[in-house]
This record gives structure tokens, sequence and C-alpha cells, in this order.
């Protein structure tokens, strides 16, 4: 499957001689390496290949709102005979529509046509064991058809789901792509509270039912260069900060964390559109996530931009607003903000961008 999927990753080196900087292309389906000296000012310049459509199907988020119509590109479930039931003794007939599941959580499902073959690259599974998985199943969708999953970054509500999974596929033999700095022990520090521990992937684990582990912190390809994960993201902006209150144990010892440098985002590029940005958290800061897209791959166009920005809880105003701002002046068709961007910052998105913005909710698909 590895082989299949995931077929080249670009790895830069130190500069040689101050003119050149040399990239290294691992070829995994040959098992094989080529260097290709590249000027340094290319290195930026990515070539994400464009695809006509793709589809984004939100599998994990905080919610579900059953009323909402479809809207533009966002295509919502309707219940109806072919949703599944569950047991319900106490109604006629003895059950009921299953639930879709809302959670603190993200998981997305990218799904895209290439060369007459359909592929399914699953980003983030969520914060319960089974959630994502039963929301699969609710809307008839299998674990068997993902032929990778990336993951934002190593917190739990973005990777717990990997258990449902792998109990649902038996052995998982599937490609798993990771920044290595993924399975960092964190810890949450709040002034006036006792620090506490969140939950981390075991590595041990995932190993044990047959996850195919790819750690890397620079570029990555999939699918023939449609797909491109970030990897690190440059960090430019003045007031995107990270996390300020997280540490993480490092030889013992816990340290401050704010810059969470596994979180990275999958870009796309739809033909005639532009860039795609899909993110877990935006942890790395949704603005610099955006930038550094735009660098990449030399596209200045930004088509959509969907995920989680990471402007809720105790976020201050003024970080708020400035990285809203920002976001508005990408002038995005499309953005929906999910997960942890905040009530604040969701409704001042919707005012700057009422064209482009879309609620987000469980089980909708983004036909971009």
């Amino acid at each position: 499957m590895l082989t299949e999927v995931l077929h080249h990753i670009l790895l830069p080196e130190p500069p040689l001689d101050g003119m050149e900087k040399k990239c290294m292309f691992r070829c995994v389906r040959e098992h094989s390496y080529k260097e290709i000296p590249i000027p340094m000012q290319n290195i930026p310049q990515i070539p994400l290949q464009p695809v006509d459509a793709v589809t984004i199907s939100i599998f994990a988020d905080n919610l579900f709102d059953g009323l909402l119509p479809d809207q533009g590109p966002a295509k919502r479930p309707m219940l109806g005979p072919g949703v599944p039931r569950v047991s319900a003794p106490l109604m006629e007939g003895k059950d009921t529509f299953a639930p879709i599941l809302a959670q603190h959580g993200f998981s997305a499902l990218v799904t895209l046509t290439q060369h007459g073959r359909e592929h399914q690259v699953l980003f983030d599974t969520g914060v319960t064991p089974d959630g994502v998985l039963e929301n699969m199943r609710v809307f008839d969708y299998s674990p068997k058809d993902i032929e990778t999953i990336v993951l934002s970054h190593g917190h739990f509500d973005h990777t717990t789901g990997l258990d449902g999974l792998a109990r649902s596929l038996g052995r998982a033999n599937m490609p798993l792509l990771i920044h290595p700095e993924f399975w960092n022990r964190r810890r949450i520090v709040i002034p006036g509270r006792d620090p506490f521990e969140i939950p981390t992937t075991s590595k041990s684990a995932l190993q044990g039912v047959g996850f195919e582990i790819v750690e890397e912190r620079q570029p990555s390809f999939l699918l023939d260069g449609a797909l491109l994960v970030t990897g690190e993201v440059d960090r430019t902006t003045a007031f995107e900060r990270g996390m300020p209150g997280q540490q993480a144990l490092r030889s013992g010892e816990w340290e401050w964390d704010p810059l969470i440098l596994d979180d990275q985002a999958m870009l796309l590029h739809v033909r005639d559109k532009g860039l795609v940005v899909l993110t877990g958290c935006g942890h790395a800061g949704i603005v610099n996530t955006v930038r550094y897209a735009q660098k990449l791959t030399g596209i200045e166009q930004i088509y959509a931009i969907i995920g989680g920005f990471h402007l809720g809880g105790m976020t201050p105003e003024p970080m708020i607003q400035q990285t809203c701002d920002a976001l508005a002046a990408f002038t995005p068709v499309v953005i929906v903000p999910t997960h942890c961007t905040g009530f604040q910052a969701v409704h001042r998105l919707a005012n700057l961008l009422p064209d482009a913005f879309i609620q987000s909710s469980v089980g909708t698909r983004f036909e971009l």
C-alpha cells in the first residue's frame, strides 16, 4: 500500500556552495534515492499537479445541524429511507435513524479521481475511538477504501479515532503520514490550576496493528503530486503565537512547547480555481499556513480554506481580529471554519466574507 500511495518526498538539505541547494526525492516505489540540484530561489516552488475536482467530507467536527440546507459546494446529509436504523423500543416500529455524531475533534475524507481511479485520503480521525467509524457507516463509506491517513498533529482530538479504524480493518497495512514531533507527550498549564497531561498516541501500538508510519518534517507528495502535505509550516506573522499554555516532555523535563511544530496542512490545486487549504487545528497559525501554501506552490489564488483555525477558548480579541482580517485579505471563494475556530472568530468571518462563508456540520460534503 505504501508504495502505491506515497510517491515521493521532498527533502531539502543544507545549501551547497551558497548558489544552489540539493534536494533529495525519495522514491518509495523504487526504494531508491535521486539527488537533483535545484537553484535556491526555486526551492519553495513545488509543482502541485492540478485536479479537476475534489470532494472533502466532514466525518468529525464540533457541530451537527440536521436542518442546514445545501449551500453552493456544500451538500448536506438528508434523512430518508437509506439512512441506517438503530434500535429504539419505545418508538413505533422499534427503531429510529442512526445518530450522526458530533465531537470536539476533526476528521475529513479527501476524495479525488485521477487517471480514471478514485482515491481516498483521510485527514485526522477525531477524538473518540468510534465516532468517525460510526459516521462513516451512516454515510455509507468503508474504511477499507482509504488509501492513506495524514494526521495534522499529535493532539488526541485528531488521533483517537485510529483505534476504531484499526479494529474495523483487522490489520491496517496502511500508510500513516506524520511529523516527527507528533509523538511528544504534552500537558496543559493554566494559571491557578494543576497542570494536566493530555493523551498521547502510542507508536508501538500503531505499529502493532499494522500502520506503516512515515515521519517527515518536509513537504510530502501523495497521489502522483496531486496532493501535498506541507510538513513543518513557516511562522511569519507577528500575531499568531501557537498555544502558549502547552508544555512537552523532553529528556525527562517539561518544557514550554507553544509552537507545536508537528502542525501541518494538506494542499490541493483545483484547476482554474486555485488552492484548497485543509487544516486540523491550524496551531501553526492559519494565516501562516495559507501564506506557506502560496510560497510552496507558487499559486497565489486561494479557492478554499477549510478546517480548524484555533481561535477559540482564551484567544485574545485582538488576535482574532487580526487573523480574520488577514484571512479576508486572501479573498477565498470558500471559507469553512471548523472545530476549534471558536464562536467569535466564526461570526467575524461570516460577517467579513458573507459570500464565501459556509457553516460546517458533520456529514457535509464539499464538492470543490
